[in-house]
């Protein structure tokens, strides 16, 4: 089934979340702590984006970020799918890690920066994890107080919100422990959190968004609202193979797998660059299997109708 479409943009400043798999632990060890860090460092190097404030609880993570594309998305798909190959093979398991899509919120940042952070980084107190936010290793509420060479959040550009000393934004966060009210009361739609102004430019932009991604592809008008992972979940499971199978096949090319490539190129209306990055091939290979599913079918009426069963699933 098709999800919400989600507003992607440069210069958006969002707070993310992710849980794991039926609320289960994400982080077993302290290596799983530091090797989620050194996925999203990657993704930061790769993806191009501003890091505000991280928090990673043992079965869930917070973060704040804002784009400098409108790649949200990839940048995700990236930390999210590279952490769960690492933890699944680190354990010798397979499935899912992380429960369902990830939750973003565009949060405006003039208002709710210091808000939203102090609330990132209270986040193992009020767990009851940590006395302290300073005495818990795996949140960026150190690297506000603390004088630190190597920082993984961009200080730089986190003054662009806010202009007080470390000793007082300290002192800012600590006086909210006893704090009740719940920032997140004061999301609209579930999605954007600011003062009335910017939740209507905001829901201006997402319908400008909607309405301007428009593509032909076989026929057909669709927008790109459907995600990959949808695509390979459904494709995994009606050839009964694991969604990684599907991903990096390194063997010969398995027909699921291609059937995915085929019905991602055909549904989503992504560029052959863009699907073949997500399934680690050239963007020639994708239309190779594009058209070699294409023979099949033809050759084959039996491979058709699983391919349109699967496509009958997201109601195009």
């Amino acid at each position: 089934m098709a999800r919400p479409y989600r507003l992607q943009g440069e210069g958006y400043l969002y707070h993310i979340t992710s849980r794991g798999d039926d609320r289960k632990r994400i982080y077993i060890s302290e290596y799983d702590y530091g090797k989620f860090l050194e996925y999203f460092l990657k993704a930061k190097e790769k993806y191009n984006f501003y890091v505000y404030a991280y928090c990673l609880m043992g079965n869930h993570y917070h973060l704040l970020i804002e784009t400098k594309l409108p790649n949200l998305s990839r940048i995700m798909q990236y930390i999210n799918t590279a952490y769960t190959v690492y933890y699944n093979r680190k354990r010798n398991r397979s499935g899912h890690v992380f429960q369902g899509r990830f939750k973003s919120i565009i949060v405006e940042g003039d208002s709710y920066f210091l808000e939203l952070t102090r609330y990132i980084h209270l986040n193992p107190v009020r767990a009851g994890i940590s006395e302290t936010p300073e005495g818990y290793k795996w949140s960026s509420f150190n690297e506000y107080i603390k004088s630190k060479k190597e920082t993984i959040i961009d200080k730089e550009k986190i003054m662009k919100y806010y202009k007080i000393t470390p000793s007082k934004y300290k002192k800012f966060v600590l006086n909210g422990i006893d704090e009740k009210s719940d920032i997140f009361d004061k999301v609209y739609a579930g999605f954007v959190l600011g003062k009335v102004k910017f939740i209507k430019d905001t829901v201006k932009d997402l319908k400008h968004q909607i309405e301007g991604v428009e593509e032909i592809s076989y026929k057909n008008k669709i927008t790109n609202n459907i995600d990959i992972d949808d695509i390979v979940k459904e494709t995994s499971k009606y050839y009964k193979k694991l969604p990684e199978e599907l991903y990096t096949a390194k063997k010969k090319p398995l027909l699921a797998r291609k059937a995915a490539v085929y019905l991602c190129k055909r549904l989503t209306g992504l560029t052959n660059k863009e699907i073949g990055e997500k399934f680690q091939i050239t963007y020639s290979a994708v239309s190779k299997s594009y058209r070699d599913m294409e023979k099949i079918m033809k050759e084959k009426p039996r491979i058709r109708r699983d391919i349109e069963t699967i496509i009958s699933h997201f109601k195009v």
